[in-house]
């Protein structure tokens, strides 16, 4: 038994290098797109739907860079994400201008219909760092503003990203909202189970298990 732990990291320093090999997951989705001022300046009646080019499914990250320089203080940006599964649901995403930077958190789900989880009227995001809503179908969502944590382990599944929307007026006689700026958002997804790093702690469990039995009956026989 005692050559037990050096069989353990000899078995390490065999299996890491084929691992190293397949770092990258299949089912990673990674996208960017920039969204110009222009396409805020509409009502929420008005809003065009986008479709993606892929799927955002089981676990996904969205970040949010609000580059938009505001026109009115009233103005807002609302960007509306929405589920594949065609029943509604959606998340939605508002941010206000300085020096307030106004912000909130809506869902709407089957459930419960339109619902804001999460408001903040004063300092509620902020424009030198990125929003971060990050979702998987076991701990749910999650939204981050910049500086924390505002919305935790929001139940909404199942949810996959496969559309988005933007507005920032409440009605057609408003002022624009922005004048000039973009939103950049990027999204990544993907099956963690697909990475091949997943199971590296049962590979290592079965092949320890394997040793300690052969190391066992070795010892018993003689």
């Amino acid at each position: 038994m005692k050559y037990l732990f050096a069989i353990i990291l000899l078995i390490g320093f065999i299996f890491t290098p084929a691992f190293a090999q397949e770092t990258k997951n299949p089912s990673l989705v990674d996208v960017s797109f920039e969204i110009p001022a222009e396409e805020f300046n509409t009502i929420v009646r008005d809003t065009q739907i986008i479709p993606l080019d892929d799927i955002h499914v089981i676990s996904w990250q969205v970040d949010i860079d609000n580059n938009l320089i505001y026109a009115n203080p009233n103005g807002t940006a609302v960007i509306r994400l929405y589920d594949q599964q065609g029943s509604g649901q959606l998340i939605e995403i508002g941010m206000g201008p300085q020096p307030n930077n106004k912000f909130w958190v809506a869902v709407i789900t089957e459930e419960t219909g339109y619902i804001i989880v999460h408001r903040d009227l004063v300092r509620g995001w902020y424009p030198e760092t990125k929003l971060i809503i990050s979702y998987t179908d076991k701990a749910g969502l999650t939204v981050n503003n910049g500086a924390r944590i505002v919305v935790t382990n929001l139940d909404i599944s199942p949810f996959a990203i496969d559309s988005y929307s933007v507005h920032g007026m409440e009605s057609s006689t408003d002022p624009p909202a922005v004048n000039s700026g973009s939103m950049i958002v990027d999204i990544l997804s993907g099956d963690p189970s697909k990475n091949i790093f997943a199971y590296f702690p049962f590979y290592m469990a079965v092949g320890v298990g394997i040793i300690v039995a052969a190391l066992f009956l070795t010892k018993k026989r003689t």
